[in-house]
């Protein structure tokens, strides 16, 4: 095998270098340079790309990213979030904790919100806290308009913030805004502090916020979706073309025990999955990460809701090895033996910082570890690549630090074994305390109460 004929990407700046390596050895995915590191499944990302296409157009999408546990869904979902900036679009992301869920009564739905506003970035801050900068934006450009036209700004911002009082829960998010613009005008930064918190989900009262801002609600768990409607329509108005709103570990609905909680959840995807696809969320896409277990596990899963069920059945002809990539299902396909081999020659050429006279193992030394790979786990490593990544990067950590050592004797040494999806394993205390009905003949036999199971937090 040869170097891909695009060549090797530019040397890295060492910090870019050591955040990459030290995410990737931990497990988890990178805030910033995918590019380095991207191989394969380029028909699901021109998939997306035509999503975020219509998005930036003024539609909608929603699209489930499918993948197994440790296939790279999370992954998946952060490209999705650079692309989508690339493309002058707003990101969000956050992930689903037994604390943070689209709906509850606790307070989940408004943790969840507040995750998503701190994480929200956009091309000049791709690391998060955008949001502020979004306000600030629809601000400036309403000042240009104003003396454009030799107009009043409040005039100019209360027309381009009318569409938006039409909407639910617009009203009070329109009059938010004005209090940010009364703020700048004034140079009141206690004021704007409060209008961003308004905005971000932080208020916790009503009270609170009607003394604070003048308005009587607040973003909660029953209306944290519409706000993320509102959201889509006021970036436009900024200057940007929309929302992406990135889910993942959509496992802990799957693992919720109180079978009428999970529904409810379900019920909220379901208010999404139709409000997307009919075109309701103007500037809105939102991308949902899982295992196939979450969507087609008809006790527990996406599938155990048949109006889910029913929109998001698979296409029936693609089969035997026909794929169909524009339906709100997207499956991530395997890495072939290809794309193995070009992501360990970009890992090493990452680790040695972009510079090939750094490199610790030659060619052979990735055929021989992917051999190694295959011998030991089997094609399962195609599926997750997760760990071959972390313990390419840890024999290379090896090398670097033993140097004179040859490649092949601690690569022999290297225990390899097929990744378990651990959120999905029965837990001790299911099978403990699962109630026990004694059949007709014959021993007892457990049977297990949906209601009653426990999840590990």
């Amino acid at each position: 095998m040869t170097e891909p004929a695009h060549g090797p990407s530019p040397r890295l700046r060492p910090r870019d270098r050591d955040a990459i390596i030290t995410s990737l050895r931990a497990g988890v995915v990178p805030r910033r340079g995918f590019a380095h590191i991207q191989v394969g499944r380029a028909d699901e990302i021109a998939a997306l790309g035509r999503d975020l296409d219509r998005v930036s157009g003024g539609g909608s999408m929603v699209k489930f990213v499918i993948g197994e546990y440790g296939a790279g869904k999370t992954f998946f979902l952060s490209l999705a979030a650079s692309m989508a900036t690339e493309k002058r679009l707003v990101a969000a992301s956050a992930d689903l904790t037994p604390d943070r869920r689209l709906h509850g009564s606790g307070g989940q739905g408004r943790a969840l919100y507040a995750e998503l506003m701190r994480n929200m970035a956009t091309r000049a801050t791709p690391d998060g806290g955008a949001l502020a900068g979004v306000v600030e934006r629809f601000i400036t450009t309403a000042l240009a308009t104003a003396r454009e036209r030799g107009s009043d700004t409040d005039a100019v911002i209360a027309e381009r913030l009318a569409d938006l009082s039409q909407m639910v829960g617009g009203y009070d998010f329109s009059h938010v805004i004005g209090r940010y613009w009364e703020a700048y005008d004034t140079g009141n930064d206690q004021l704007k502090a409060d209008a961003i918190r308004w905005l971000r989900g932080e208020f916790t009262t009503k009270t609170d916020a009607r003394n604070a801002l003048g308005v009587r609600t607040i973003i909660d768990d029953a209306n944290f979706y519409d706000t993320l409607k509102l959201l889509g329509r006021f970036v436009r108005l900024a200057g940007f073309t929309g929302v992406i709103i990135c889910f993942d570990e959509m496992v802990n609905l799957y693992k919720l025990a109180n079978t009428p909680a999970r529904n409810s959840n379900y019920e909220q995807v379901l208010r999404i999955v139709n409000d997307c696809l009919q075109g309701h969320a103007g500037g809105l896409g939102i991308v949902f990460g899982g295992t196939p277990e979450f969507l087609i596990d008809t006790r527990r899963g996406l599938y155990s809701y048949d109006a889910l069920r029913s929109r998001l059945a698979e296409n029936n002809f693609a089969a035997d090895g026909l794929v169909d990539h524009n339906g709100p299902v997207l499956r991530l396909a395997n890495l072939t033996p290809e794309d193995m081999y070009v992501l360990l020659t970009k890992l090493r050429h990452v680790y040695a910082g972009g510079d090939p006279s750094r490199y610790l193992v030659p060619d052979r030394a990735l055929t021989a570890f992917m051999e190694h790979c295959a011998r030991h786990v089997g094609d399962a490593y195609f599926r997750t690549p997760r760990t071959t990544i972390r313990e390419f990067l840890n024999l290379l950590a090896v090398l670097e630090q033993n140097l004179g050592l040859d490649w092949r004797v601690p690569l022999g040494k290297i225990e390899l074994a097929p990744e378990a999806n651990r959120d999905l394993e029965p837990l001790p205390e299911d099978i403990t305390n699962a109630p026990v009905t004694q059949a007709t003949s014959g021993p007892a036999a457990p049977t297990y109460d949906d209601d009653l199971s426990t999840f590990r937090l």
